[in-house]
């Protein structure tokens, strides 16, 4: 694997470093919901410094389920463009990390994602910002930007791209929709969901020691975005 391949593992991490940092912030929450838990590693971390007592996953790859499962995660099968199957204020916690960027039906996932959470609870998403400096480099080159995607079978239009040429991973992982902080921001609050805090991390090609002091200068450009959003009591 060469440079860029491992900054961008190691600004994953990073991304959810953060995400998990600024949970532990706002601890003890006993239920957390994870969408889209894939296997449920990072969901029982999420759990783990929420001070979660339950733990539940949504995820509608069947084998990622089974996954999740085997490590405790209260998983259910659904489609997270269709109603959750859950109560409503069922959660204290709702996260999403890497997921609304894959839906065509955004409004409908905001919307359950504030249904199922308690009035006073917290919905966390995190994606990639179609702000970042390495997106609009990019499309400065004439280039599609990595993150976002053409086609639902494989990689296209940029030979910078790591994975140029090579099919997508599984049904799950193509890019439909794209959000800079703003529009992330106005959406949720359409569909009821108040701002607590707007943050970025990583900033490629840097590494993570380097994007950190780069995300404290420059807000608006960092490769991902973390939404914290309160629902309101009404």
């Amino acid at each position: 694997m060469g440079y860029l391949g491992r900054v961008f593992e190691a600004s994953e991490d990073e991304n959810r470093a953060a995400i998990l940092d600024a949970v532990a912030e706002r601890a003890p929450m006993q239920s957390v919901l994870d969408l889209g838990c894939f296997d449920g590693e990072f969901t029982q971390r999420l759990g783990s410094r929420a001070g979660a007592t339950h733990v539940a996953g949504m995820e509608f790859i069947e084998e990622h389920a089974e996954r999740a499962s085997s490590v405790g995660v209260d998983v259910t099968m659904g489609d997270l463009e269709q109603r959750f199957p859950y109560d409503d204020a069922s959660f204290d916690l709702v996260h999403a990390n890497q997921v609304i960027e894959h839906l065509r039906n955004t409004d409908g996932f905001l919307r359950e994602a504030r249904r199922v959470c308690r009035p006073g609870g917290l919905v966390v998403i995190s994606t990639n910002n179609l702000a970042s400096w390495h997106n609009v480099a990019m499309l400065a080159l004439g280039l599609q930007p990595m993150p976002i995607h053409v086609s639902d079978e494989v990689h296209v239009g940029n030979p910078m791209n790591l994975r140029a040429g090579e099919p997508h991973m599984d049904r799950g992982q193509t890019h439909l929709r794209l959000f800079t902080g703003r529009a992330l921001v106005d959406l949720a609050e359409y569909h009821g969901l108040e701002l607590v805090s707007l943050q970025t991390s990583g900033y490629y090609p840097l590494p993570p020691r380097m994007a950190r002091r780069m995300v404290k200068i420059d807000r608006l450009h960092g490769a991902f975005l973390i939404a914290m959003l309160r629902r309101g009591a009404v």
